[in-house]
């Protein structure tokens, strides 16, 4: 087996008296999509923010490449290549898509001697033009302002913001939580792209079908406690769901009753 792309290790993580996150292990493989399902409260952003360095664990280990990594801040995962696409997206709908695309990373073109340094904004319209077409991603041009993008484009953008840069991990919550029927196949076809251009993904979501359709492997927390990780051909959605809300462990506890 190769060695994981990213595993942590017994993450605990309390705000005050609320234990969000109890001794949680994760691993995630090359090119591999893993889904984390919960009810809401149970722990998947928490878990997200650790790996992202917005949250510090009170204990536990995080691995990266099979070497020991501690995040102080956001920069610090996103230096190694593991970027968070969030569910607001972080878009600046007053400019276009290229210039959200390298929004924080902008190339520029020195004047007079390097004295004044200008946007090279054809730089970024060239680049993210190109990066559009890798990711096989459908906007006409890098030009266009995002306001006037649909849910599942904006949605992309974002995507294309992550992978534009060397990432190795893209972390997405719950991206197709207000798109319609139509955009969801796009973005399910733009998480299965990204694994082809071998990058991981973590798949955030509610919604099942999306789950069973583009997820190797599914981990389920509940009350900030890893409940189950199985492989999807191993698992149907009824089980998956009876691990979210206990249900298992109630028929256990039933039949122990009995017994």
């Amino acid at each position: 087996m190769p060695e994981p792309l990213v595993r942590m290790e017994k993450i605990c993580k309390s705000f005050g008296p609320v234990r969000a996150l109890q001794n949680v292990d994760l691993v995630l493989n090359p090119s591999e999509v893993l889904g984390i399902v919960g009810d809401n409260g149970a722990g998947k952003s928490t878990l997200m923010k650790v790996l992202t360095g917005v949250y510090q664990p009170d204990s536990g280990r995080i691995y990266f490449q099979g070497r020991p990594v501690h995040f102080n801040s956001p920069h610090d995962s996103r230096a190694l290549g593991i970027e968070m696409v969030y569910q607001d997206l972080a878009l600046a709908g007053n400019l276009n898509v290229a210039a959200n695309i390298y929004l924080g990373r902008e190339p520029t073109k020195k004047r007079l001697g390097g004295l004044v340094k200008l946007l090279d904004h054809k730089s970024m319209a060239d680049g993210a033009a190109r990066l559009l077409e890798r990711l096989k991603i459908e906007i006409h041009s890098p030009t266009l302002l995002v306001e006037t993008l649909s849910g599942g484009q904006r949605q992309a953008v974002a995507v294309a913001r992550s992978v534009g840069f060397e990432a190795k991990v893209v972390i997405m919550d719950e991206p197709t939580a207000a798109l319609a029927v139509k955009e969801v196949a796009k973005v399910l076809d733009l998480i299965r792209g990204l694994k082809e251009h071998d990058v991981a993904v973590i798949l955030i979501s509610h919604r099942m079908p999306d789950i069973f359709e583009v997820c190797d492997r599914i981990m389920v927390l509940r009350q900030g406690v890893k409940v189950g990780d199985v492989l999807r051909e191993r698992t149907c959605m009824d089980e998956i769901v009876a691990l979210i809300t206990g249900a298992q462990e109630e028929a256990l506890q039933y039949c122990l009753e009995v017994v």
